[in-house]
């Protein structure tokens, strides 16, 4: 109960006519609600985030959206910032940090170098993926934990050692473990995986950055970050029927496109948001990173306070509900473009082959396919993933199974389910969704990323072999799942998998066609209903968390020497001073160039804690556009065709500079920083692209590397492979200064272009000094 103190000053508040949210603050200050159960002495501040917010009002003069409410609420100085959207440089104090244990590896190896002695912020380590689907999750899980046994005591012991919490193989993944424990309205959380967006379902501002940036926040650094634009998606109408949050996002990246929300929050808003569950809006969110955006918001509201409740965090929704008005949107308030939704009218899409944003409607997919010569037989149905593998997620696939299980059908399709937590996997068996999964041909795999990131050991198809699959998913590029590029990838929502799986075809439309029993009559599947949340209390399952010990500092984290799969840190060699003269080219990319396509995943993940072992995978996705081939480029000293690293590490032994020419939304995708540093340390100095994707820019710079684009983009077509770059005038390196490269061709001739940055005063610093950590030491050198 509250103090009779409190009690007395609130009604003295009242009667004096002090304004509501300042009584908030007195009842913020003397109640103290923890952000999370386990770490009970950390306390949500909305005292801060309030005061923020009113300074940057008082300046402003104007509504403001719920974005910038919480990005400006988190201000390092709010009197003095410069805000100016998609402009201005912003200098953010996130409250926490979230690592998955393939990115978190190279961070925590970063942490190390700087030597600090603990983390400053509350931060987790999340082990999700590193866990291969095999046989099935038992099985699978007790395999990665003997294959990853090494890197797994790497991070508990690093995380012992520097004060981070540490979530063990088998809890599940990352998104949903923030959801269920950590998110909450307001919060600002960075995580080191581009899904972290996932929170914002909670009305958080949760962003997807690289392990360097997680390692400036950990470090009690101001963290930077481009002031985002704000995109408003309003959303009228209500949900029903067949329709479901996926077709939401599904729909926005259709419109959008993989690039359309670079450098933008997406806000929903609007009547229509309340017919959304709280699990929903994360998934909406979560696959916001499919459209480039920095992250996605929506409002606080009744559905949040009762996941929150459901999920024993009744005094957080509390706490909100008295700071309620700063966790909305203004009325009134801008946004730089407006997107509208009637969810009433809102038809169910599947999205795809090769790319999440070729958006169609489940009716017109079939024909769609058949015209393009796609396959229509499914091979595989998967469902689960940290986009959706919710409780009512499960709920919705388990309706639709248990309609075929009464008609005596199962899959036509191999079926597989990935539980998105040890909690909702122990829920799930405990309510029967699980048993009616396994009975319709389902096979339930590892609480784990599994398939969705590569990490599947697929026996049904053979390399090269024209197949279709479809996920509950949120990434579908090529190769993604499987390793496999001729595997045509679909992502749509898991009742639509799993309606589509029993059906074996893209041409089968549960809202109209019909299905044969095995008693020879035709049924027709009902729309899915389930509960978003359980009856019961949810059951945690196993406990699976390691706290950090109060005082780590006798902790020994232990690194071999001989390791194959962790290798510490050498720092980067500092810019010399000169122009970058007479550079080769490694390769000029054709088309799409993902971080996949960059630093490819699956096999490779085991490699993420040691530089130089995954290093042999640079760029080996990507396609030459000297012969059309994946990892085949020309040396330019020998004028052998090899693959890329290969050809990388002999021009950085023979001490020569190197640069990559990259099209459009260059590294669009995951958040894995080893795509900048493995250019960086196989010798590459420039990345010149049409343009850029967020996070990969920003990793870049991070990694003391020059990303830079096309002033004009009709000028990526004057360079050729076998040409050489200067580029000069880094003497002068300045913001908002274009750089000037000069192109020599075989013949002699030479032509200058012009190629813009976006870098500033800071991030010039990184550049020179060698990269961002170099320049974290440099600084505490001199403090010292």
């Amino acid at each position: 109960k509250v103090p009779v103190l409190i009690l007395s000053f609130f009604q003295h508040a009242l009667n004096s006519g002090i304004r509501r949210y300042h009584v908030a603050s007195v009842l913020c200050q003397r109640a103290k609600v923890a952000m999370s159960h386990f770490e009970p002495n950390e306390y949500i501040n909305y005292e801060k985030l309030e005061k923020n917010i009113s300074i940057v009002r008082k300046r402003l003069d104007r509504p403001l959206t719920l974005s910038e409410k919480i990005v400006y609420g988190h201000l390092d100085d709010p009197a003095k910032q410069e805000i100016e959207r998609g402009k201005t440089y912003l200098r953010l104090r996130p409250d926490r940090v979230a690592m998955q244990d393939a990115t978190a590896q190279m961070a925590m190896l970063q942490f190390i170098s700087s030597g600090l002695p603990k983390v400053a912020v509350p931060s987790t380590i999340h082990c999700d993926h590193l866990i291969e689907a095999q046989l099935g999750g038992e099985k699978d899980l007790r395999r990665a934990k003997d294959i990853n046994q090494e890197v797994y005591n790497f991070l508990a012991t690093a995380g012992a050692k520097y004060g981070v919490g540490f979530w063990k193989p088998g809890s599940g993944i990352i998104h949903q473990i923030i959801l269920e424990n950590y998110s909450y309205p307001g919060v600002m959380l960075i995580g080191t995986d581009s899904h972290t967006p996932n929170g914002g379902g909670l009305g958080g501002i949760c962003i997807g950055v690289g392990g360097a940036d997680a390692v400036d926040v950990m470090a009690g650094i101001p963290w930077e970050l481009k002031c985002p634009k704000v995109i408003g998606v309003k959303l009228t109408g209500k949900l029903s029927g067949w329709s479901s949050p996926k077709d939401v996002i599904l729909k926005v990246a259709g419109i959008l496109t993989v690039k359309g929300g670079t450098g933008a929050i997406i806000e929903y808003h609007g009547p229509g948001v309340d017919s959304i569950s709280c699990t929903g809006m994360a998934t909406i969110c979560n696959m916001g990173a499919e459209i480039g955006a920095t992250t996605s918001v929506f409002p606080y509201n009744a559905r949040m306070k009762k996941y929150l409740g459901k999920t024993g965090r009744a005094d957080i929704a509390a706490l909100a509900d008295e700071f309620q008005q700063h966790l909305v949107p203004d009325s009134g308030c801008q946004y730089d473009q407006v997107i509208e939704i009637n969810l009433s009218e809102l038809k169910p899409h599947i999205n795809g082959p090769f790319t999440p944003d070729l958006a169609h409607p489940v009716s017109d997919i079939g024909a769609v396919a058949e015209k393009e010569g796609w396959p229509v037989d499914i091979r595989v149905g998967l469902i689960g993933s940290c986009t959706n593998s919710s409780y009512e997620d499960m709920g919705r696939s388990a309706a639709v199974a248990k309609q075929a299980l009464a008609h005596g059908l199962k899959c036509k399709s191999k079926f597989t389910i990935t539980p998105g937590s040890e909690q909702i996997r122990a829920t799930i068996e405990r309510d029967g969704y699980a048993q009616i999964l396994r009975d319709v041909g389902g096979l339930v795999l590892a609480n784990a990323c599994g398939p969705c990131i590569g990490q599947w050991d697929r026996k049904d198809i053979k390399k090269g072999e024209k197949n279709t699959i479809v996920t509950s998913y949120n990434r579908n590029f090529t190769g993604r799942n499987d390793a496999n590029p001729e595997t045509h990838a679909f992502v749509t929502s898991p009742e639509i998998v799993t309606a589509l799986s029993i059906a074996g075809t893209l041409k089968f439309n549960p809202e109209t066609d019909y299905l044969t029993g095995s008693d020879g009559k035709k049924f027709k599947l009902e729309a899915p209903d389930a509960d978003e949340l359980p009856k019961l209390e949810f059951d945690p399952g196993q406990d699976t968390y390691q706290y950090p010990p109060k005082d780590g500092s006798g902790q020994h984290v232990d690194v071999s020497p001989t390791s194959q799969r962790l290798q510490l840190l050498e720092p980067f060699d500092k810019w010399d001073g000169k122009d970058l003269e007479d550079m080769l080219i490694l390769i000029k990319v054709k088309g799409k160039c993902t971080t996949d396509h960059i630093s490819a995943a699956g096999p490779w993940l085991k490699f993420r804690g040691h530089l130089d072992n995954i290093s042999n995978n640079l760029l080996i996705g990507a396609i030459n556009t000297e012969n059309g081939k994946a990892n085949s480029v020309r040396n330019a000293l020998t004028q052998e065709f090899g693959p890329v690293p290969d050809t990388a590490r002999y021009y950085k032994k023979m001490g020569v500079k190197w640069a990559v020419i990259g099209d459009e939304n260059y590294g669009e995708g995951s958040s894995r920083e080893h795509a900048a540093l493995e250019p960086r340390h196989l010798g590459g100095r420039v990345i010149i692209t049409k343009s850029f994707a967020r996070i990969h820019e920003t990793n870049l710079k991070k990694q003391g590397l020059l990303p830079l684009t096309f002033a004009d983009p009709a000028d990526y077509n004057k360079i050729h492979p076998v040409d050489k770059l200067s580029i000069v005038g880094l003497a002068e390196f300045a913001p908002g200064k274009p750089l000037k490269c000069i192109i020599k061709h075989p013949n002699g001739s030479q032509e200058t272009i012009m190629l813009n940055h976006t870098f500033n005063e800071s991030q010039i610093e990184w550049f020179q000094a060698g990269s961002a950590l170099n320049r974290m030491k440099e600084l505490q050198q001199k403090s010292s």
